[in-house]
């Protein structure tokens, strides 16, 4: 059972029917749960006689606690006079006791003023033993003595006072034991104290301790209210203990106490904070049938969780689930839905709900829109995240520092350092202070563009400002250095750091090995690798990675054997360069041998590896190594990607092996795994080829695949053909001698607006010549140069030998003709 079956309306109880006091003015829901909760309307609301500039003019020393007290009882209808003499008087010097203070907290606690209240409360418990003269246990027990005998309220809010100090500072076991000391003494517990205590201890953390107080005030006789019951249902979520939480919502129907928005959000956010988000929407629907009251805050916790889960097509059904219950999502929906969008580098649906925040007037943040601009930047596109950036600022939108760093980022990376510099001066007229992580985006930049020099103007400028840098910025200095081929400024760097008081770290020295590798400067990268006493295997990636960078795949290579040796595996980013090279200049055994020893190590290869050594293999046509490959990706738990099955596929149907295709491609829908627009057009283009084999081995009796089935697939999945497939469908059909589906293909193609391209042309050239039907040949390669699209080769040599074709066909029905007709003048 996960949620309670019927939630019935209650009246409202009194919580401390049995106490010895209760609190005389109601708190708000807020108040109870919020960590700090505020009490200005408390010192407000009330009509608090005052007389301002209260002045001691008698000396300090002439003046004893019992002078003090009098002086303050003698204000106790002027609450802010009293204060400020009491504050006064510890100004100038005099210590007040223990009876000073209970004087001054008996004021405050008769006029209400809680925040003052908990001040000079705070006070005390900040300060030591030994310069107050006394211990806060004294205050306690003068306060219990002195205040129970004016009446419990005072008393009530004096305890809950000093519980919410303790609490304030992180003194939670001094503020339990207070809370305890009250009910030892035979006073109520106050229900507010105790709310605002468990509170604390569960956003701090300290889940088990909150849990085990509420199961010990529970026996002292304390009835919770649904503030209470929330906070344990909070503390049980994030203890991972849900069905411990579904107990407290039973226990509240027991109890007669009806759950708020606040509790059924809790349990909510539980779920989808475990990753439960699915049965979290279950929930929430069913909580909606049953009109219980949900507020945005349930579907955002939902919604949220969906995002963390990346299930964000799950996210936008909560969004329009939110909108059909009449709940307007907010900044902080779209928010959420666009940050996920983001991180998975989706910019268009990203965009495309920012636009959909902007149709229905709900204001963008800085938060959101960095969000984008850092998406921009991640997928590569610099340029439209500086236009997206300007964009921004033009509309007014708020822009922080992280904005303009992104942009500032982006700039740098475009070359654009000029552009750059003066992003970070108009930071400075909007009054915005550039920090150490502005300033080592732009020495980046000025590292990436050459300009050394400038890189290190601007670390002038940061340390004439006041900032010092970080680790961070010395290791792109260094990195600079290093690309640009400076050797002794980069060498002279670490000295001057370590003068500074900043060691280098292992990411520096690897940042000047890879770096002098980039610059050329390969010999003088492997002496200042050998220099290095303590070598790490970050550093053996890091001279790997540099060879590879440096074309120096061979010593790369021999370098990971070695370690190999040793049983040490370098970083699989640094595997994955080295393959690639390897790959890239067709040393496949080696790149073979790379992974086979990748795979028998601990950590294993990436999905990447995997998918780069298949695509090598697949293109050099070596499909039994390829599926060697693929096998021990499935056999290490690593799913193959739509790309990983389709670069198979392909490579099965260029070596004409397409029963071994059409199982992967059962497989693949097997595994749950989509087959896109590409995998059908590989797979077109393999029957097409497979038939044309047939029929020029067997003629047209040979038996030919059949592709209507995965044109009818293509068609349920509402597939659109792009120009590739059309253009493999149009070539099936001309190799299967069906000219005129060919021909209304092609015609439907420039309907739908695809341009067709050369090769488009030629397929359905080779149609027309294999008919012989040389004028519309002719026609089509004059409509070809009439649109700009100049014949290649492989055109023009299809049209010759098809007019050669045709023209030795007549010249034979020609020669058949006249040997006929001298067959008759014979006869």
């Amino acid at each position: 059972m996960w949620c309670v079956s019927t939630f019935r309306s209650v009246s409202q109880r009194k919580l401390f029917g049995n106490s010895q006091f209760i609190r005389s003015r109601a708190v708000s829901a807020l108040t109870q749960l919020t960590p700090c909760y505020s009490d200005s309307s408390a010192d407000e609301s009330i009509s608090i006689p005052d007389k301002s500039d209260t002045k001691i003019d008698d000396p300090v020393w002439e003046l004893n606690s019992c002078g003090v007290i009098e002086i303050l009882n003698n204000l106790k209808k002027e609450p802010i006079s009293a204060l400020q003499i009491f504050r006064q008087l510890k100004e100038r010097g005099f210590k007040h006791d223990v009876g000073t203070y209970v004087a001054i907290i008996r004021i405050l606690c008769y006029w209400g003023m809680d925040m003052k209240l908990d001040s000079v409360l705070l006070e005390v418990i900040k300060s030591r033993k030994e310069h107050l003269g006394f211990d806060i246990s004294d205050l306690f027990e003068a306060l219990v003595e002195g205040l129970n005998v004016e009446g419990s309220n005072l008393l009530a809010r004096a305890l809950e006072a000093m519980v919410k100090a303790f609490v304030t500072v992180g003194m939670f076991d001094e503020a339990i034991d207070t809370l305890f000391q009250t009910t030892r003494r035979g006073f109520g517990v106050s229900l507010l104290a105790c709310n605002y205590l468990l509170n604390r201890l569960v956003e701090c953390g300290k889940v088990d301790m909150a849990v085990a107080m509420y199961k010990q005030l529970t026996r002292l006789g304390l009835s919770p209210n649904v503030y209470t019951y929330g906070i344990v249902i909070k503390a049980f979520c994030r203890k991972g203990t849900l069905e411990e939480a579904v107990d407290v919502f039973e226990k509240m129907e027991e109890a007669g106490v009806t759950p708020n928005n606040f509790t059924y959000s809790t349990y909510l956010e539980g779920l989808c904070s475990h990753g439960r988000s699915d049965l979290g929407y279950q929930v929430l629907i069913a909580w909606s049938r049953e009109s219980v009251p949900i507020d945005a805050y349930a579907y955002m916790a939902v919604l949220r969780g969906f995002v963390n889960e990346n299930k964000l097509k799950e996210a936008e059904e909560v969004l329009l689930k939110m909108e059909e219950h009449g709940l307007m999502p907010d900044q902080f929906c779209y928010g959420a839905l666009i940050r996920g969008y983001c991180e998975v580098g989706n910019i268009i649906k990203a965009l495309a709900f920012h636009n959909e925040m902007a149709a229905k007037n709900i204001r963008t943040n800085c938060v959101i829109v960095s969000s984008i601009l850092q998406c921009l930047c991640q997928i590569g596109m610099f340029g439209e995240a500086v236009d997206q950036f300007k964009s921004f600022n033009d509309l007014g939108i708020y822009l922080d520092e992280i904005a303009y760093n992104v942009a500032i980022d982006a700039l740098c990376k475009l070359g654009k350092v000029e552009e750059a510099v003066r992003l970070l001066d108009e930071m400075r007229r909007k009054k915005m202070v550039p920090d150490v992580v502005n300033y080592t985006t732009l020495i980046n930049g000025c590292c990436l563009a050459g300009r050394v020099s400038c890189a290190l103007d601007l670390l002038e400028e940061m340390e004439q400002n006041g900032l010092m840098p970080d680790i961070v910025t010395y290791n792109v200095l260094a990195g600079g250095f290093s690309r640009n081929g400076r050797v002794k400024e980069a060498l002279d760097l670490v000295k001057y750091m370590k003068e500074q008081g900043v060691a280098p770290n292992t990411t520096t020295y690897n940042m000047i090995i890879e770096g002098l590798c980039i610059g050329g400067k390969v010999k003088e990268a492997e002496k200042f690798f050998t220099s290095l006493e303590d070598k790490c295997l970050e550093n053996y990636a890091a001279l790997i990675d540099g060879y590879c960078e440096s074309n120096h795949t061979e010593a790369a290579f021999k370098l990971f054997l070695r370690l190999a040796k040793h049983r040490a595996v370098v970083k699989r980013s640094s595997c994955l360069k080295l393959l690639s090279c390897l790959c890239t200049e067709g040393e496949y055994n080696k790149a073979i041998k790379l992974f086979d020893l990748v795979l028998s190590s601990v950590e294993g290869p990436c999905e990447k590896m995997c998918t780069k050594v298949i695509a090598a293999l697949c293109g050099s046509g070596d499909m039994k190594k390829a599926r060697w490959v693929f096998d021990n990706m499935v056999a290490k738990g690593l799913t193959p990607d739509v790309i990983t099955y389709t670069i198979m596929l392909n490579g099965y149907c260029r070596v004409n092996c397409l029963n071994e295709a059409c199982d992967l491609f059962n497989d693949m829908k097997e595994r749950g795994i989509t087959p896109d627009i590409i995998t059908y057009t590989v797979l077109l283009d393999g029957y097409s080829k497979v038939n044309f084999r047939r029929e020029k081995r067997f003629g047209k009796e040979g038996q030919k695949k059949d592709i209507s089935p995965l044109l009818v697939e293509m068609k349920e999945m509402n597939l659109k053909a792009d120009a590739i497939c059309y253009t493999a469908l149009i070539d099936s059909h001309c190799k299967s001698n069906n000219l005129q589906d060919a021909i209304d293909l092609f015609n439907e193609m420039i309907d739908i607006g695809l341009e067709p391209d050369t090769v488009t042309y030629s397929a359905l050239l080779c149609g027309y010549c294999k008919r012989r039907d040389v004028d519309r040949a002719v026609s089509l390669v004059n409509e070809m140069s009439l649109k700009g699209i100049e014949p290649d080769s492989h055109t023009m040599s299809t049209l010759y030998h098809g007019i050669l074709k045709a023209k030795k066909v007549q010249f034979q029905h020609k020669k058949s003709a006249d040997f006929t007709g001298m067959l008759f003048e014979v006869g």
